[in-house]
């Protein structure tokens, strides 16, 4: 292989990695990311108009601004439209942050935080984290009114912020080239694998019994509704004849 082909190889993997780590496995990482901008855009907004109402006032009571007055508003416009648009920076999660975050958003902070680890795991492991944030999109509804001192609460935090994010951050402490040695019969990629599809079957398990204590409520209320309201049906209303 030439020195030429070799390059436009390199190139073509960079590429390739910087698109696996922009897409999303799940839309709870994308809607974090928009209320993000939304944020931003909001802030832009308050800062250019405190800035057209400084500019009015200005114009009104002291002086009128002139070409140089609205030139130097405009180019304060687009600063402030920039500084806001680059900052605050996403808050991207750290590993030790996983297991700390509010329980409403760590469905969508892990999604965000494996799309950052999917491009250094081989292809196999990839389709996994993509399965699990589909499992993570599910779950994520659950988690919106679970009691954050429940027992399930507190099993969910272990698993999806914890152990989810342990397994893939040790196999990542692997030297490259050690990573298709086998070790106590296994190769950490295979290691990887076994454990990646483990914990997509325990999240998408904890979802489904999350979602089925909140139908059997639901049905409990629709019985309750019918002795209640077929009960009284079948009563004279006062004053009936």
């Amino acid at each position: 292989m030439s020195e030429v082909d070799k390059v436009r190889l390199s190139a073509a993997s960079a590429i390739e990695r910087s698109r696996e780590r922009r897409r999303p496995i799940g839309t709870k990482s994308m809607a974090l990311r928009r209320q993000h901008l939304a944020r931003k855009i909001g802030r832009i907004f308050l800062a250019g108009g405190a800035v057209l109402i400084a500019a009015a006032i200005f114009g009104m009571v002291i002086q009128p601004l002139g070409f140089a007055g609205v030139m130097a508003v405009t180019l304060l416009l687009v600063a402030v439209a920039f500084l806001f648009g680059k900052w605050p920076p996403f808050p991207e999660p750290r590993q030790a942050d996983l297991p700390r975050a509010d329980l409403k958003q760590l469905a969508g902070r892990t999604e965000i935080w494996l799309e950052a680890q999917r491009p250094a795991l081989p292809a196999p492991a990839r389709q996994l984290v993509d399965g699990i944030g589909v499992q993570l999109d599910l779950l994520a509804p659950q988690l919106q009114t679970l009691d954050t001192s429940s027992p399930a609460a507190a099993n969910i935090r272990k698993l999806v912020g914890e152990d989810l994010p342990e397994l893939v951050a040790g196999y990542q402490r692997i030297p490259a080239g050690l990573r298709k040695e086998a070790h106590a019969g296994r190769t950490p990629d295979e290691t990887l694998v076994g454990g990646l599809t483990m914990l997509e079957r325990e999240i998408g398990e904890a979802a489904r019994n999350l979602a089925a204590g909140e139908l059997d409520k639901l049905a409990t209320r629709e019985r309750y509704l019918q002795l209640k309201y077929q009960g009284l049906e079948g009563e004279d209303l006062p004053g009936a004849a």
